[in-house]
């Protein structure tokens, strides 16, 4: 007689089998590609409650079980005010998913809203971001994971384009400047955000959304940051009838960058031009 399996081994199997091809080895690729991972570290995956954090979560813990490097896991979950319906969810399918979480307090909400009432989000970010690396590193982690997938980086590619007048990308690892020692990985870098979705439906599984009250509040108004990015998003649905590989295409101009044939870019925060190579020459 066949064994039943538990819910969340249900969830596990289904990562590994249903969506090998489309969530597994696109993860594991970005894990070996961009050497995110490395034998002995220490890794707090940084949790929010939303679908991408929570398949990080499993994936992670899929690649321990898997892995013949060795590396410890931290599932980390700041509570920046969450309301007690979105803290109870994430409990619940933190649980659910058996992922043993760590919840610690702050009160980033409230301080970004009152530091920047119209636009808080990126301000929310940074400091979300500093408390999670302040409480990695004092866990004794070398590095926090986040659930940014390839959407994220092909939109956030697109709008730097459109809306931000510049080429910039969104890197898989990044060394901390503020915190020695400390890094922030991507291990979800080449998977799209409609499989994650996917995933979730497959699986009958309901996460919260972002959940400050000032995009809960949204109604219509100044909403600039998230009007462009689903303006983007319904840009490239929209190329993406005529050219399949568009998304494809975007993410690989960001490894296929051409420096000779641009006039101006920075590295380092220094300033080159194209004109530099003919002074050079004459």
């Amino acid at each position: 007689m066949a064994k039943v399996l538990e819910k969340y081994q249900q969830i596990e199997r289904s990562i590994i089998t249903t969506y090998r091809k489309t969530i597994w080895s696109p993860f594991v690729l970005a894990v070996k590609k961009y050497a995110l991972i490395q034998a002995g570290d220490t890794i707090a995956v940084c949790i929010s409650g939303g679908k991408d954090s929570m398949l990080l979560a499993k994936l992670m813990q899929e690649l321990q079980r898997h892995s013949e490097v060795p590396f410890s896991l931290h599932f980390l979950v700041m509570d920046p005010g969450y309301n007690e319906v979105n803290r109870k969810k994430i409990e619940e399918n933190a649980k659910l998913l058996n992922i043993p979480i760590t919840i610690f307090e702050s009160d980033v909400f409230a301080a970004a809203d009152s530091a920047a009432a119209e636009s808080p989000c990126y301000l929310c970010a940074r400091m979300r971001r500093g408390h999670l690396y302040s409480k990695a590193k004092e866990l004794g982690c070398n590095k926090i994971a986040l659930g940014h997938h390839k959407s994220d980086v092909i939109e956030t590619t697109v709008m730097g384009m459109l809306y931000g007048g510049q080429l910039q990308g969104m890197l898989p690892r990044i060394a901390s400047t503020n915190f020695e020692g400390m890094e922030l990985i991507r291990p979800m870098y080449c998977i799209l955000e409609n499989d994650i979705l996917r995933w979730k439906e497959y699986n009958g599984l309901d996460f919260i959304a972002c959940a400050c009250k000032f995009t809960q509040n949204i109604t219509g108004g100044d909403e600039d940051s998230f009007s462009a990015r689903r303006k983007v998003k319904a840009l490239i649905a929209e190329l993406k009838k005529e050219n399949p590989n568009v998304e494809n295409n975007i993410f690989q101009s960001i490894h296929n960058v051409q420096l000779d044939t641009l006039a101006e870019y920075k590295q380092d925060g220094i300033k080159y031009s194209f004109l530099e190579k003919f002074k050079k020459l004459s």
